[in-house]
């Protein structure tokens, strides 16, 4: 599921809240309407997402489980980012 294109971004940027297909497509660099829909079906049916009534879109239980799951590899994505900067002669000058 998350090894999918964009997955992990839609969950990224709907763990504050639900946001509407526009402004999630905008907040994922204007990724294509056909393969947010995909990914969108996809995590609909896995029950990562719901659609609100409103239709908006928003994590559930499970996509929040799976956000706070993932949040140590972000806090060492970070770690790792900063040592990369570290080693790298042209950040340095």
């Amino acid at each position: 599921m998350f090894g999918r294109r964009w997955n992990l971004r839609i969950v990224w940027e709907l763990r504050e809240g639900a946001l509407g297909f526009r402004a999630l497509q905008q907040r994922c660099d204007g990724m294509s309407s056909s393969v947010l829909r995909q990914r969108l079906t996809e995590l609909l049916d896995a029950r990562i997402v719901e659609q609100q009534p409103d239709t908006a879109y928003r994590l559930t239980e499970l996509g929040r489980g799976a956000h706070q799951a993932l949040r140590p590899l972000v806090a060492w994505s970070g770690a790792w980012a900063v040592a990369l900067e570290d080693d790298d002669p042209v950040a340095r000058s």
